[in-house]
């Protein structure tokens, strides 16, 4: 297959190969084939074949074949060709490597090839060279290693074609070619192309190969007489090197790779040992200056692929130079849209240097240089950087001490600080916010290494960062002591409010994840602990924020070295110091019995001690309520007899328990609402009635929660702003902040930002402006500041009363004072009013977005409550509140907050609520009333305006269903083997028993009286909120209520109110006859009756069809085509004595109707009832376009800049058609017997043209006859006008002769 030309070269087949084998012919198609598997497949059976044939004519066919393809005209064809002339030279080493070379410059000489042929020439040369390379006999062969050198350097010049690739595989041989060899074989060859080094990146880099392939050959004094110099990287060579690196750094802007070139470069650079000057000269003050963007990417690749290879004191000037500077401007600016980013690549490399380097003195300082590369203080890189995970333990280690250190002592002398062009050197920072922002990063920094979950740590390590950043969010050191060392170094720059705020965000979001933490280390306890799943707890069992709470204590309890931030009251240190007692009592229990009870309230008790230090007074309330219920759970435990009627009155204690887990669900924090859970999750199975309705009560929209309220918006301008400031900092406070939100607040310095920022605000208020203006218009005028108004104005003479005449003298200047005084005091009373209003519209605003969000946090509840407890019987009472909650949202209008808690109730309730598999087994005690609840949620369902919110109810009653029918299988059919189609099991089963649908102890006749009223509702009321897929769930899922329901919906058939409803009866009736256990319960009897009334009902239906206008009787008539098609399936494989013939003449009657086929799949449907009965479908004809002619032709056209018809001159000499054709057939005969040739095809086109018009068909399509006949009489009335111009001037000459 050596070229795709259609007139293939004859091959020559002197051995008669062809006629042979034609196997061995189709291994070289193979070959070309694009698909890489074929082509290796092809291959190797290729050499199989030519290792067990052993014929010398078959093997030089083979090389003639594969040297021929080397130019194939497809690319794709070329590799493969290559790769099998490579294996045939190697497996079969008696072939010549001369005799591949000399075939391949014979076949492919570039000299004799035609111009059209070069480029596939230039290809074959090259394959052939690397094929040779390839087979691993170069080497062997001295002179036939010359002359593939020789011939790619001849290649070199056909750069249009085969690019840089000779080049490149010249440096490939290099690379397997020994010194020796080398010095001895090729050094002459290339002399020339060592010489000119510095003329194209390709010179270079094969110099720079052969400089670190063959250091004994190419030494100092043999380069200075190639180059000139010694060594290759001079102040002489600089200028020379920095082009050639623009060159080739541009070269591959589309790959965005590091060339090959620039790290052959450095590393020449390290071995000569002029590193310092090749970084300084040539990256930093050449390549990093130049505007174009590879130059720079190229500076930044140098930099991450130059830290395996530097020494110590290499990477801090590399470290700490323009490059890096350079690339933290790179990573602030690309948060713009449509920048590159070098972020991820930079990373790539670190993480790469990382993971190899075995040096942790070089890991730290590559992690210190980057984390102290800033800008205004916040470090360019995430707080969150994976790629400490490949530090080892010391490193990990110093680098934690480090980040403390610059914690304690923020030294910004030391960073590395930068700044972008947009932003403003008026509006930088203070060293006080630099200091701020840093020691923000650092503590997100060291709570993200032991959120890292790849990284190993140890126990130690975590108690040290927890200890370190709670003593620092909330306590401060006074005298060093040894037993804290938080206290050894004190502070220089003192803490602020936003830090310690920020500081104890971080906290609870450590303590979150803490809570989640694996056991740590490798001993038999901790791999035994995480067998069972157990989180949160150290090695030796203990839970960690129990260690943060001892240690917490140990630093209240030191009150001469420590002292706290906000130090507690009596009241609050009593409260401290009971629930730690509390907590140890529990303890005891608990390591005697393990009780989840116990567990839970541990978490939950040391939750709340510990939210004493951000907020004391809501978390000192909490801990009474806490206590309180510690108490009962105590004296239960202890006590172990009967309780008392007051006992009985007071609640129980997990109800307690939910009231404290609603309460700190009010608080806006991200771990408050995920330890709640967890909490929960630990009692949910011990959840009774009353502390199920304490939650849903919190969802009931009807109810008034004036509690909830109270928690959440108090009247105080401090807890709005509390509130406020919570709710904005909830993410930031348990989440780690990422580099990028940080850099974004970085560039709000910038004068671009800030004419935006004040742009929008000057929109801002002149927005509130009109809506002001508009709000004083709409609302009402006040009766009492009108009247106060008249009564002033009437007090100063300035209005007239009712029953005094006009005056219409001036007042005077103390009248006018007095009178002003009280307008102005009016007027201000009414404005204090207008701000009462809408400080109370803001505040209802904000308490219903609190509310809103308050409900969404319980329902996290609800949902463990489901997951965790299906088969509780708790969990019918959920069904009615969250319908509830459903309707009300899907009501009312809703923003994007309300549409959001929608979306999660409704998320809950069909997911973990209806489509759950498992469900309360054991329901006898209380069926009656599941028996009351679902005729209820029917009944909601019939009842509602949207059919969506009755989807909810309907399914909630199929769940009730579900469960009152209990674990009832539907038929016990025996096995039968499947078959493809989903219908051929029914003949498969026809001779099988009939067996009955059990019914267990479900009440069928009240549930049939449920389901037959929405029924009879769907189909008789016009608008219903039913819908005919609720029903098609009730009949596939439940045959047992289909086979009573079966009767009255196929009378429905015809009584339906609606040709939208008869058509739901015949799908309704259709999926029923699809079930095999309906058909099995029914006798042959029964199902024939049956059958004959389906059919009785869809006669009479189709006889009331009078049309298709309308696209419901189209719907309709192909609902009932369907039941139709589906009954005769039936009675042919049931063999029914039922006859379908009665209906013929209605459907071809139908089929007459107009309308009938615009619908394909009803067409379908009703050939597929037809053809059994011994119709026929007809064959459409094609459709003929009519011939458009001339006039119509003209009014089609658009017609552009026209004149009107007012202005247009009468053609009075216009002729039809038909007398331009008698005219130009005249015309023809008189045009003379010298023109005739030329105007035959003419003639032939009219004639057939003519015909095909005549006779009403043509072999050309309508279009092509319009145009042809267009054409012709267009030409017509050109060879008739000319004729009269002849005639006109011929009359002109004759009467002036």
């Amino acid at each position: 297959m050596e070229t795709e030309s259609p007139n293939k070269p004859k091959v020559e087949d002197s051995g008669g190969i062809l006629k042979q084998n034609r196997e061995f012919l189709d291994f070289f198609w193979d070959i070309a084939k694009p698909e890489q598997e074929i082509r290796l497949k092809a291959i190797e059976n290729l050499l199989q074949y030519l290792e067990t044939s052993e014929r010398d004519d078959e093997l030089k066919y083979t090389l003639k074949r594969l040297i021929d393809g080397l130019a194939a005209t497809r690319e794709v064809a070329r590799p493969g060709f290559s790769l099998a002339l490579a294996q045939v030279a190697q497996h079969f080493e008696s072939i010549p490597l001369q005799g591949i070379l000399d075939q391949i410059k014979e076949k492919h000489d570039l000299q004799k090839v035609k111009k059209k042929r070069l480029r596939h020439a230039a290809f074959g040369n090259f394959f052939g060279v690397l094929a040779l390379f390839q087979s691993g006999r170069l080497t062997k062969e001295p002179k036939v290693l010359l002359e593939c050198v020789q011939l790619l350097q001849s290649l070199a010049q056909y750069r249009e074609h085969l690019k840089d690739l000779p080049r490149k595989t010249l440096v490939d041989i290099l690379s397997e070619t020994t010194e020796s060899e080398f010095e001895e074989v090729l050094y002459g060859s290339l002399k020339t192309d060592l010489s000119s080094a510095f003329s194209t990146p390709e010179q270079l880099h094969l110099l720079l190969v052969a400089i670190q392939k063959f250091p004994g050959v190419l030494k100092p004094k043999r380069l200075k007489k190639l180059l000139g110099t010694s060594t290759v990287v001079t102040d002489e060579n600089i200028p020379k090197l920095l082009e050639i690196l623009k060159v080739s750094a541009k070269s591959v802007k589309m790959d965005r790779i590091l060339p090959p070139l620039g790290l052959d470069l450095l590393r020449l650079s390290l071995n000569e040992g002029t590193f310092e000057l090749f970084w300084k000269e040539i990256v930093e003050k050449g390549l990093l200056l130049d505007k174009a963007a590879p130059c720079s990417f190229m500076c930044y690749r140098l930099l991450g692929a130059a830290l395996p290879h530097l020494s110590l004191s290499e990477l801090k000037m590399v470290l700490h130079g323009e490059v890096m500077l350079h690339y933290g401007k790179n990573v602030i600016a690309t948060q713009l849209p449509g920048r590159v980013k070098f972020g991820p690549e930079m990373e790539t490399y670190v993480d790469a240097f990382l993971e190899n380097c075995d040096d942790p003195d070089k890991q730290l300082t590559v992690m210190k240089a980057f984390s102290t590369l800033t800008n205004q203080g916040n470090p360019v890189i995430t707080s969150s950087w994976k790629v400490v995970r490949h530090l080892q333990s010391t490193a990990l280690l110093d680098y934690v001490d480090y980040l403390k250190q610059m914690f304690l002592n923020p030294d910004l002398e030391i960073c590395l600080e930068l700044y972008t062009r947009r932003q403003n050197p008026e509006k930088i920072l203070q060293p006080e916010q630099c200091i701020f922002r840093l020691r923000k990063w650092i503590v997100s920094r060291l709570a993200s290494i032991i959120d890292n979950p790849w990284l190993k740590k140890d126990e130690d390590l975590v108690m040290d960062i927890t200890r370190f950043i709670f003593f620092y969010s909330f306590f401060e050191a006074l005298k060093p002591t040894l037993d804290i060392p938080e206290t050894e170094c004190l502070l220089q720059v003192p803490l602020d409010e936003d830090t310690r705020s920020a500081t104890a965000d971080s906290f609870f979001s450590l303590l979150n994840y803490l809570n989640c933490l694996p056991v740590l280390g490798e001993n038999p306890e901790a791999a035994n602990l995480n067998k069972k799943h157990v989180q949160g707890v150290t090695a030796d069992g203990q839970l960690w924020i129990y260690c943060v709470s001892q240690y917490a204590s140990a630093l209240l309890s030191r009150k001469k070295y420590v002292r706290a931030v906000k130090p507690f009251t009596d009241e609050e240190r009593e409260a401290w110091e009971r629930m730690l007692q509390c907590v140890d009592e529990l303890r005891k229990k608990g390591d005697k019995s393990q009780n989840m009870k116990l567990s839970a309230f541990q978490r939950l008790g040391l939750l709340i001690g510990i939210h004493l230090f951000k907020a004391p007074t809501e978390s000192l309330e909490l801990l009474k309520d806490f206590h309180h219920c510690m108490d009962k759970v105590l004296e239960k435990e202890c006590k172990k007899k009967k309780k008392s009627a007051d006992d009985e009155e007071e609640p129980e204690w997990v109800e307690v328990v939910v009231e404290i887990l609603l309460s700190l669900l009010s608080q806006q924090s991200k771990f408050i609402r995920q330890a709640c859970t967890s909490v929960f999750k630990q009692i949910c199975s011990n959840v009774t009635e009353k502390a199920l309705h304490l939650i849903l009560d919190v969802l009931d929209p009807e109810k008034d929660h004036d509690e909830d309220r109270a928690l959440l918006i108090t009247d105080e301008g401090k807890k709005a702003k509390r509130t406020s400031s919570e709710s904005e900092s909830e993410d930031n406070s348990d989440e780690e902040e990422s580099s990028e939100e940080e850099d974004e607040d970085d560039n709000d310095d910038s004068s671009d930002n800030e004419d935006k920022e004040g742009d929008e605000r000057e929109g801002d208020s002149a927005e509130e402006l009109e809506e002001n203006d508009s709000e004083s218009e709409t609302e009402p005028v006040d009766e009492n500041f009108r009247m106060g108004l008249i009564k002033a104005l009437q007090a100063g003479n300035a209005l007239p009363r009712e029953d005094e005449a006009s005056d219409e003298e001036d007042l005077d200047d103390e009248a006018m004072m007095s009178l002003d005084e009280n307008l102005a005091a009016l007027f201000a009373e009414q404005k204090k009013r207008a701000q009462a209003k809408k400080d109370e519209k803001d505040q209802q605003r904000k308490e219903k977005i609190l509310v809103r969000d308050f409900k969404i946090k319980v329902l996290d509840l609800i949902d463990v409550f489901l997951k965790k407890q299906p088969e509780n019987p708790l969990v019918f009472g959920i069904i009615e509140p969250l319908i509830a909650v459903i309707e009300q949202t899907m009501t009312g209008k809703s923003d994007q907050q309300e549409q959001d808690f929608l979306q999660k109730t409704a998320d809950i309730f069909i997911n973990q609520l209806c489509k759950s598999k498992r469900y309360c087994k054991d329901v006898s005690s209380f069926k009656d009333k599941l028996y009351d609840m679902m005729e209820r949620l029917v009944k909601r369902a019939r009842k509602q305006t949207d059919s969506s919110v009755a989807l909810y109810c309907f399914s909630a009653s199929l769940y009730i269903f579900r469960v009152l029918r209990g674990n009832i299988s539907e038929v016990p059919v025996p096995p039968v083997v499947q078959s493809k189609k989903k219908h051929k099991d029914d003949e498969q089963r026809d001779d099988q028993e009939q067996q009955g649908i059990p019914v267990g102890d479900l009440d069928i006749d009240r549930v049939k009286a449920i389901y037959q009223e929405a029924l009879t509702e769907f189909m008789t009321k016009r608008n219903s909120a039913l819908t005919g897929a609720m029903f098609v769930d009730l009949f596939v899922r439940f045959p047992i209520i289909c086979l009573h329901l079966l009767d009255s919906t196929v009378s429905f058939i015809t009584e339906g109110v609606r040709q939208h409803q008869q058509g739901q009866a015949c799908l309704l009736v259709q999926k029923a006859l699809q079930i095999r256990e309906l058909r099995q319960s029914m006798t042959e009897s029964e199902l024939e009756t049956l059958l004959k009334q389906v059919l009785s009902q869809i006669h009479k239906s189709l006889k009331t069809v009078n049309g298709f206008k309308v696209k419901v009787d189209q719907e309709k008539v192909l609902k009932c085509l369907e039941l139709t098609s589906w009954v005769a399936k039936i009675i042919k494989q049931q063999k029914l004595n039922i006859e379908l013939t009665n209906m013929v003449p209605d459907l071809l009657a139908m089929a007459q109707m107009e309308g009938f086929g615009r619908s394909v799949q009803l067409d379908n449907v009703y050939w597929n009832i037809m053809r059994p009965l011994g119709y026929s479908r007809p064959k459409k004809a094609k459709k003929q376009q009519p011939l458009v002619t001339e006039s119509t032709e003209s009014t089609k056209k658009k017609k552009k800049g026209f004149l009107p018809e007012t202005k247009k001159r009468k053609n009075r000499k216009k002729v039809s058609v038909g007398q331009q054709k008698e005219i130009t057939g005249s015309s023809n005969e008189q045009s003379g017997e010298g023109h005739r040739g030329k105007k035959k095809k003419k003639n032939r086109k009219r004639k057939i043209s003519e015909s095909g018009d005549k006779n009403g068909l043509g072999h050309s399509s309508p279009a092509k006859q319009n145009k042809v006949q267009s054409e012709n009489t267009n030409k017509g009335k050109d060879r008739t006008e000319t004729d009269k111009s002849k005639k006109k001037k011929h009359k002109k000459r004759e009467h002036s002769e």
